[in-house]
């Protein structure tokens, strides 16, 4: 893996955001939910596809503060347009666990 500047590190916007709505997504290829993220009034709300179905329930995520890519550009899969990248680590089943903050922090907050 190459180095990474500090600059390089800055041009990736990371934010916390609290999901509003989650919903599966059955017509994605494999099994995914379609999110709703609050990323506070500068930002405001964005959606994102996340492939989080074995460790999470629509109804569980709901409240939950994640961490985002909100600058990437948006990614149309199939008849969804996503526009933010949901952060996580992939366990040892080879699930995604997401990054969340522990504890509260204001919707927006960016990762330093």
């Amino acid at each position: 893996m190459s180095t990474a500047s500090f600059d390089d590190f800055l041009r990736i916007d990371i934010r916390v955001g609290t999901i509003v709505e989650a919903a599966p997504f059955p017509e994605a290829r494999k099994p995914a939910y379609k999110l709703r993220i609050d990323f506070g009034p500068d930002i405001g709300l964005k959606s994102s596809s996340a492939q989080i179905t074995a460790r999470y329930t629509p109804k569980g995520l709901i409240g939950k503060q994640i961490a985002a890519v909100i600058n990437f550009p948006p990614r149309q899969i199939g008849p969804f347009m996503s526009e933010v990248l949901v952060l996580g680590f992939t366990d040892t089943n080879g699930n995604i666990s997401l990054i969340r903050p522990d504890a509260a922090v204001p919707n927006g907050e960016r990762l330093h």
